[in-house]
């Protein structure tokens, strides 16, 4: 069952989501594997978190024969409220595992209580942590420095020599930012201009211009959401002519809408989910991506998938996989029960799901490969798999 608790200044308000809303029943015996998910349904990152929530709806009633109790949660798009919540989930609900947050800064700040509570988190943004500080988090989101990968061979392959950067300035802005920096010199182009902007400008025109002048082969924007399209917009008006790429934060189909004729072309690293339709048949995840999507989009209409409710889909394909082996240890509610989970995580390997196939180890808290990724184009206002 689901539980959705909003954080309103006046408290938590609790209900129950079966078949549709129903009354709130007592809690959760013993048995019961809990999961606190945390996600911004409100603020400024809602368009990526209202698809995570939205997929909760479609989470299993049991798991290896346990009840699966599911306590939707709003970190609002704060990092602050993220840390509380997890902690009221942790201590109140003593939930198994936590999942969240799609914000990177509420995704850090939820690995923070499941180190200091020892309790598993899946993230749904592919935060970096220090060494040694991901011990209890595993990321379901593909690693940034996989994603960059992907688009710089890309630009190799199409002759770029010169980059400009623009992103957000903040967690998501300096992971790419980073690895952009990183392999510049091994991938023989340079990078002349780099430029930042917050999530919630509306304009970046002094940005652009400077990008502008510096002349790039091509740009990238390091930006999520329909946020990503502001730069690609303005660039366009401005009269800029060559390739922009985008990150896999951008993909939705929200960005299309909003950036409209200007995004066309655009070429983003992504997912495999987001064109289920058009993997070739043998695909590894061609199988459950077409599942979660067919599911997804019968309940919330046509064209509604996106990578964050995917990557939440995923945590719970996971789960599946660990909690048999977890059940073999201890009883969910018990610590020893969240210690096999985590042990688990660690063994699992080849492990399908709608965006790659995850073998996490215990020096690799991503666990996904080359299986986790495609290249996408927009045409025609639709996303093409680039071959």
């Amino acid at each position: 069952m689901t539980e959705i608790r909003s954080t309103a200044c006046r408290g938590l308000r609790r209900v129950l989501l079966a078949a549709g809303v129903a009354a709130a029943l007592p809690g959760a015996a013993l048995a019961d594997v809990t999961v606190g998910l945390i996600v911004p349904a409100t603020g400024s990152t809602a368009a990526l978190g209202i698809p995570a929530k939205n997929t909760a709806a479609l989470f299993p009633e049991t798991i290896a024969g346990e009840k699966l109790r599911v306590i939707v949660v709003d970190d609002a798009s704060d990092p602050t409220t993220a840390t509380t919540q997890a902690r009221r989930l942790v201590t109140e609900e003593k939930v198994d595992v936590l999942l969240g947050s799609v914000m990177t800064g509420a995704a850090i700040a939820v690995a923070g209580v499941a180190r200091e509570s020892e309790v598993p988190q899946l993230s749904l943004s592919p935060i970096d942590l220090p060494a040694g500080a991901d011990k209890w988090t595993f990321r379901m989101p593909q690693n940034v420095t996989l994603m960059a990968k992907a688009v710089i061979a890309h630009m190799r392959a199409n002759n770029v020599k010169t980059v400009g950067f623009i992103g957000f300035s903040d967690a998501w802005g300096d992971f790419w930012l980073r690895d952009l920096k990183a392999l510049a010199d091994a991938s023989g182009f340079k990078l002349v201009a780099e430029e930042r902007y917050a999530r919630a400008d509306t304009s970046v025109t002094g940005q652009a211009l400077k990008l502008l002048a510096a002349r790039p082969d091509a740009i990238l924007v390091g930006a999520s959401g329909t946020a990503a399209a502001l730069p690609q917009i303005t660039l366009r008006e401005r009269g800029y002519k060559g390739p922009i790429y985008q990150t896999h934060g951008a993909v939705t189909h929200d960005f299309i809408r909003i950036g409209g004729a200007a995004v066309e072309g655009a070429i983003l690293a992504s997912g495999p989910v987001m064109v289920a339709d058009q993997l070739p048949e043998g695909h590894p995840v061609r199988a459950v991506a077409s599942d979660y999507v067919t599911k997804y989009e019968a309940k919330y209409g046509a064209n509604t998938r996106t990578q964050f409710g995917a990557h939440t889909n995923d945590a719970i394909e996971v789960l599946k996989r660990v909690v048999p082996v977890a059940l073999k240890t201890a009883k969910p509610g018990s610590k020893e029960f969240r210690a096999a989970l985590r042990d688990a995580l660690e063994n699992e390997k080849e492990i399908p799901a709608s965006q790659g196939v995850y073998n996490f180890t215990k020096d690799d808290h991503f666990g996904l490969d080359q299986r986790g990724y495609v290249l996408l184009t927009i045409e025609k206002g639709g996303w093409k798999l680039l071959k």
